[in-house]
């Protein structure tokens, strides 16, 4: 991709009523525009970051041996009245057609999945069953907030399961819950697995995933070595104690909750009147459990805990490219053809063999202009070819994560950059 044919752009400024670093940061560099409170566009930027991060999730999912579907966001009344949350749910939008029947926006899909499976699974071997969907979730908060982390319309992937004994569902809900720390890790976070309340869906067991940031509400009593962790609220230790699961130190920590599980058991097979006939050729109620992560919370979140003073920092697994391509400007005519030409021949060579390179082609823009749009957007790697690296045949490399660039030849440049990706 080419900047100067790049649809958005950065700012110089962000924008007056930003309220963290996620919203400064996405806003002003082109990643995501504000529509109004807790709603946004997701500019092309920002739309390959979430696709990363979500085919990540998919993968992680697919592994589970889950199957992936699209449910409708518009959902009939009568299937809220059927688990009798139509008015137990205050950030519930519901909205009436000129037909006058009346509607839901999914800010949840229990009361779709839920019957959808009643029409295809009838017999105990159609059980363990799993299936999950990447949808536009609405809720009506009454504080749309903090950019990307708490919004009115927004990203999430829900999965359901259903089982026909206890055993069988814990052991999937312990399977997905060391799938979504492997899914955060591979986004570049580490968080704490905190035991939870179960809120509007369950009193059974849950838990929720917690990425360490200042920016965060909740506050945690916490592992400093592994990933246990408990809402300080409801926290049996306290700050100074031994971590019960690998014997590290316990302290108050940070953190937004990036995702959570919950053991639903047989709440909405209930209300539906979910069964199934078991090896005995009994009716038997189904046990059900969901599992969500907040995949455009999930970039909010990355953001607030990848970036310095300058701007974002990108884990390379989800950057929306791996290389920012800068070709400064010279006086010198024949100079600056050179710049051209061997800009050309590197983004065409990495292009060839699959790696995403944003190649700043403006020739109206300083070097510093250059260097302070590569640092706010955030690459992991920024080669600039100029009339100075030219006289040592060579780019200047720098990570964005590092203090210093050195030189590397332009021979070398393919393979190194190669090599760069592939670095876990």
């Amino acid at each position: 991709m080419r900047y100067s044919k790049l649809f958005s752009k950065t700012s110089k400024n962000a924008p007056h009523d930003t309220d963290s670093v996620n919203a400064k940061y996405l806003s002003q560099a082109g990643f995501v525009d504000q529509e109004m409170a807790g709603v946004y566009t997701w500019l092309p930027l920002g739309l390959r970051t979430l696709r990363k991060v979500e085919q990540i999730i998919r993968e992680e999912m697919d592994a589970l041996g889950a199957q992936e579907v699209f449910m409708p966001s518009l959902q009939p009344k009568e299937y809220w009245e059927t688990t009798d949350r139509w008015e137990g749910v205050d950030i519930l939008f519901k909205l009436e057609s000129q037909t006058g029947k009346e509607y839901a926006l999914g800010c949840t899909h229990e009361e779709v999945v839920t019957p959808l499976v009643q029409k295809f699974v009838e017999s105990y071997k159609d059980l363990p069953f799993a299936t999950y969907q990447i949808n536009t979730k609405f809720r009506d908060e009454l504080r749309a907030k903090s950019g990307v982390l708490r919004g009115r319309e927004f990203r999430m992937k829900d999965m359901y399961s259903f089982h026909t004994t206890q055993e069988s569902l814990t052991e999937f809900y312990n399977k997905t819950l060391e799938a979504y720390v492997k899914a955060y890790a591979r986004c570049g976070l580490k968080v704490k697995v905190v035991q939870a309340s179960g809120g509007i869906f369950t009193k059974n067991i849950s838990h929720e995933f917690q990425a360490l940031t200042d920016a965060g509400e909740d506050k945690l009593i916490a592992c400093e070595n592994c990933e246990f962790g408990q809402n300080e609220e409801v926290a049996t230790y306290k700050a100074g104690d031994t971590c019960p699961k690998c014997n590290g130190s316990l302290a108050q920590m940070k953190g937004v909750e990036v995702g959570n599980i919950f053991d639903l058991g047989t709440k909405y097979t209930d209300a539906f009147k979910l069964d199934i006939t078991n090896d005995a050729g009994e009716k038997q109620r189904v046990l059900m459990g969901c599992y969500g992560i907040g995949t455009s919370r999930l970039v909010g979140a990355i953001v607030e805990t990848h970036h310095d003073d300058k701007g974002i920092v990108w884990p390379k697994s989800v950057a929306p490219f791996h290389v920012y391509l800068a070709s400064l400007k010279s006086k010198d005519e024949a100079v600056q053809t050179r710049i051209n030409t061997v800009s050309q021949e590197i983004y065409e060579a990495l292009s060839d063999e699959g790696i995403e390179v944003l190649w700043d082609d403006r020739a109206d823009a300083s070097p510093g202009e250059k260097f302070a749009n590569a640092d706010l957007i955030g690459l992991p790697l920024r080669i600039v070819i100029s009339e100075k690296t030219l006289k040592e045949d060579s780019v200047e490399w720098k990570g964005r994560a590092d203090s210093e660039a050195r030189l590397v030849k332009i021979g070398d440049v393919e393979d190194e950059v190669e090599s760069f990706v592939e670095e876990k």
